[in-house]
Parts: C-alpha cells; sequence; structure tokens
C-alpha cells in the first residue's frame, strides 16, 4: 500500500522552520511520508513542487506579519489555479495573528495555531489516513488511557450553585476539548440525603456542589457532554447510600469509576453519621460491587489522613491497605490517586519519596488480576489565594508531579481557594496543565533518581512495614480487610491524626510536625522526632 505523503515549506521570506519540522516529524512517526523544501520558499517554487510530486497533503507555514500573509495567500491561490491544480489537500501553520487570516481564506483545510494539543494534530493527521473512520473516543477509562498514550488524561470536578448552570458549563468545557474526564461534585445534602429527602435541612442546600436532587439531572448534565471530546463523566459517591449511589451513577452517567473510602464518610470526619464498623463493612461492600460489573475503583483514604496532618508513614500505610482491600474484594483496575503537597509545608523532595513509597506498595501488588494507574494531583490546602500566585503553584506542582509518570492528572482550578470554578477556570487550568505536559513529556530530569529521595522512601517503606505489622497483629485470616480490625487500628491510634482529637472513635493523640520538608511524628514531651517502632510500642 502506498505511504501517505506530505509536502511541507515555509513560503515567502519566512525563515521560521522549527514548528513545521515538529509536525512534519510527528507526521513520519504515525506512517507518513514527509518531504520538506526548506525556509523562505517562493510560492511559485512550492506550487511547482505540488505539481510534480501530488502529494496527499500539503503543510504551508508562516510565521511573520498577518498583512503580508494576506498577500502571500492570494498569489497561492492564484498560482494554483494558474499552474490547473484542484482539489489538494492545504493545511496551514502559524502564529494566531496569522492564522486567523489563514482560516478567513477558506483555502485551507485545517489550520493550525500552536493553541491546539499535540493530540488534535495526531488526530487530524490519523483521520487524513483512514478518512472513513470517525473520530472515537474511548467510553471506559482503560481504553481512554491506551488510546491517548503518552498523554495522560486531565480530570476535574465541576459542581455550580444550580443543575442549570452546571449542565452549561459541562457543555463548554466538552467542546473545548480540554478535559477528558469531568467529575460531578453533587452538593453536601445530596450526598448525605439524596435517597432520604426528608432528612435534608433545607438552609445547606447548594453548599459544596451542584444539589442534584433527582436522577434525571445526572442523566441532563451527562447529555449536555456529548460533543467536542465526549468526556468521560463520575460522581462523587456519596457519604451514605453508597450502593444506591453506585446504581444510579452507573445508569445516569455511565460511571466511570467509583471513588469509594474505606475509613471515611463516617463518625470519623461528621461527613456521615455512620459508626465508623458500619462505614468499614459498608464501603467494602460497594468496593465489591463495582468488582464484580469490571468497573474501576480509587479507594481515597491516604489523603484524607495527610489532609488532618497525619505523619507520612501513616499515609503511606494507608494507601498500601487502600490497594489492599481493592485487590482483596476483586478490583482489577485500581485508580491510585497521589495528592501532592499535602500537608502544605511538604516539600517537593519529600513529597516524591511519599509518593513513591506509596507506588513501591501499592504496585508490589500487581498481578494479572489487579492493575494501578497512577493519578495525581495538587492539594487544594496548598492552593494560594492570588490567581496568578496559584496559576504558578499549579504548574510547578504538576511539573515535580509529572516525575511520577502518571495516566491521569487531576486538575485543581487555579481559583479553587477562593471560589467553585466555572467552565472558564476549568478550561483555563486544563490548559496550564497541558503546556507543563507537553514540555515534560518531552523529557525532564529523572527526579526519582535523586539520592534524597530514594533515601526518604526506603525509611518511609520502613517504617510502613511496622504499622501493617501491628495492624495485622490485631487479628487473624487477612486481618488487613477484617472491619474489626481496621475499625480497632483507628481506635488503638496505630492509624492517627492530630485533627482527630476529640473524636469519639479515633485516639487524636498524635503530635505531628513538619522537619526539613517532611511529616514526622514527634514525642510532645521531648519534641524529638518518633520513629514508628518506638510510637507503635508506645501504644
Amino acid at each position: 500500500m502506498k505511504s501517505s505523503r506530505i509536502l511541507g515549506a515555509s513560503i515567502g521570506k519566512c525563515i521560521h522552520v522549527a514548528g513545521i519540522l515538529n509536525f512534519l516529524r510527528l507526521a513520519e512517526s504515525l506512517g507518513y511520508e514527509t518531504e520538506f523544501m526548506g525556509p523562505a520558499i517562493p510560492v511559485k517554487r512550492f506550487v511547482s513542487r505540488i505539481y510534480e510530486v501530488k502529494p496527499d497533503l500539503a503543510a504551508v507555514s508562516y510565521r511573520l506579519t498577518p498583512e503580508a500573509a494576506q498577500e502571500l495567500f492570494r498569489e497561492l491561490e492564484q498560482e494554483l489555479k494558474k499552474q490547473g491544480i484542484r482539489g489538494i489537500k492545504l493545511i496551514f501553520g502559524g502564529t494566531p495573528p496569522v492564522a486567523k487570516i489563514a482560516r478567513a481564506t477558506n483555502l485551507f483545510e485545517a489550520v493550525f495555531s500552536g493553541e491546539e494539543s499535540p493530540k488534535a494534530i495526531v488526530d487530524y493527521l490519523k483521520q487524513q489516513k483512514r478518512p472513513d473512520e470517525k473520530r472515537q473516543f474511548a467510553q471506559t477509562l482503560v481504553e481512554r488511557i491506551h488510546q491517548h498514550q503518552p498523554f495522560p488524561l486531565l480530570r476535574h470536578h465541576l459542581g455550580l450553585k444550580t443543575v442549570e448552570e452546571t449542565i452549561e458549563a459541562a457543555r463548554q468545557i466538552a467542546l473545548s476539548e480540554e478535559l477528558d474526564i469531568l467529575s460531578i461534585a453533587p452538593d453536601q445534602n445530596a450526598q448525605e440525603y439524596f435517597f432520604r429527602p426528608q432528612d435534608m435541612p433545607p438552609t445547606e442546600s447548594g453548599a459544596g456542589g451542584v444539589p442534584i436532587r433527582k436522577p434525571e439531572d445526572l442523566r441532563a448534565i451527562y447529555e449536555a457532554t456529548r460533543c467536542g471530546n465526549f468526556p468521560l463523566l463520575r460522581c462523587y459517591a456519596g457519604t451514605r447510600d453508597l450502593i444506591q449511589w453506585a446504581e444510579m451513577s452507573v445508569k445516569m452517567i455511565n460511571m466511570a469509576w467509583g471513588a469509594i473510602p474505606i475509613f471515611w464518610y463516617s463518625e470519623l470526619d461528621k461527613r456521615s453519621s455512620r459508626p465508623l464498623i458500619e462505614a468499614i463493612r459498608e464501603n467494602q461492600e460497594t468496593i465489591r460491587w463495582y468488582a464484580e460489573r469490571g468497573i474501576p475503583v480509587e479507594v481515597n483514604d491516604s489523603h484524607q489522613w495527610s489532609l488532618r496532618d497525619a505523619h507520612d508513614a501513616v499515609a503511606v500505610a494507608v494507601a498500601f491497605l487502600a490497594a489492599y482491600n481493592a485487590k482483596a474484594l476483586g478490583v482489577k483496575y485500581y485508580v491510585s490517586q497521589y495528592m501532592l503537597n499535602t500537608p502544605p509545608e511538604t516539600t517537593p523532595v519529600m513529597d516524591l519519596a511519599k509518593m513513591l513509597a506509596k507506588i513501591e506498595m501499592i504496585e508490589s501488588l500487581h498481578d494479572n488480576n489487579f492493575i494501578s494507574f497512577r493519578q495525581i494531583r495538587t492539594g487544594l490546602r496548598s492552593m494560594p489565594v492570588n490567581p496568578n500566585i496559584a496559576k504558578g503553584h499549579l504548574a510547578a506542582s504538576i511539573a515535580f508531579g509529572m516525575a511520577l509518570r502518571p495516566h491521569i492528572v487531576h486538575v485543581v482550578s487555579y481559583c479553587e481557594a477562593n471560589h467553585a470554578a466555572g467552565a472558564k477556570e476549568i478550561i483555563e487550568s486544563c490548559q496550564i496543565a497541558r503546556g507543563v505536559i507537553r514540555l515534560g513529556l518531552k523529557g525532564f530530569p529523572d527526579l526519582t533518581r535523586d539520592p534524597e529521595i530514594s533515601k526518604r522512601k526506603k525509611q518511609l517503606v520502613k517504617e510502613v512495614n511496622f504499622i501493617i505489622e501491628a495492624i495485622r497483629n490485631l487479628g487473624k485470616e487477612d486481618p488487613l480487610v477484617d472491619p474489626t480490625v481496621l475499625e480497632k487500628a483507628v481506635r488503638t491510634g496505630i492509624l492517627d491524626a492530630p485533627h482527630l482529637s476529640g473524636s469519639t472513635v479515633a485516639k487524636g493523640n498524635v503530635v505531628t510536625v513538619p522537619v526539613e520538608g517532611r511529616y514526622v511524628a514527634i514525642n510532645p514531651a521531648t519534641r524529638k522526632v518518633l520513629s514508628e517502632q518506638k510510637r507503635l510500642t508506645a501504644l
């Protein structure tokens, strides 16, 4: 079969060739034959070469002034007519002002201004090679991850004051094609009382998200996103009646994956009134429900402990416990979220060490029946209020998070420390993230080889094994998934955090502080760092 061929040139007096050469290299990687004529090629010579080789695509580059470009485009059109060339597919690449002129000519089938994602260009080139194939957007998480490689998927949450506002924002986001996964954020009333509307306190309507009140609200948001790049959808799990929430979400929005905790949404965090032991059992049943249907699951416990200033060893231990439970409950595809910058005093070096310790522990569970996907996100507690500083913080957080080679980047909008993100802020934040990712995929230094990071990671893994062993010693027959053992691990203080002080179910006695960028437990009397062995022995 004859290969598709692209002829390219920078025309007129334009000597800028980096953009078109990058385009041609990308085309070659997709199986095209390419020919580049060079910089500053006269229009007549370019058209003569089109006549000689009859390419499938002719790529024009010009990065000087729009006024000069307009004259060149007129000359190009006239020269094509003069040489009797019809039906040639012309594509253009240049700066946004010149691209605007190029679009107005209707001479070019496609115009690229550098504002597009690399995937948009790849999709265009693939479509040219296989014109009979429709543009496809995978509608399961695993397929979409594979479809996008090596680019990670982008995820963001959305929950505005009304269902109508949320529907319109969801439509705008889908049309922008900047986001791959949209997480619907219902308000607290919906999360706790959706299936018990008579118990909803009316004063809290709309607190923390969109006031979902009937299944059709979810469906309407889903239907609004059936355009653009057809993003995957998911929804917060609810803080009680979790299986009913799961059933509704799968039916109404084709739930991409379920995110279920082990310990939370209980008397532990007061997000529902469920006793801890009952919450653990119901949460495990919901994880099993998803697993039986082949739907991926995220068990989002670890960063919940870090948000309450738990020391790093506990955060890593809980990350392992979460994955261990998911595997034991039948989950095959596991989404493991790595929340960076949490607690906020954590330095990037110590953050990466903590996350690499989590990865080592979690991925030690991998086999043919259990695979995890890495999802990074910026910690909301760390986000500055000033929007310009927050934009820099978001970019920097994703930049060092790229060292973890994520499959998914959970974008947190730069405005979140101030107000809930709408479509505009979400699209802009995703574009910031894409800018970092594009650069990162070209090859950042491998931060995971840093000696200080490696040393801290090994230390954490050693400490975590003491915690896991202490929990195992509380029971028999796979104690790490036994609800009574897991509850006891909290009650005895094996798993503890300072923000749990005053809890009826947790100790809340541990004292933690940041030391050189890492979070550690200390002896409150001496202010000296406690090893996990000493902390656990003292219990």
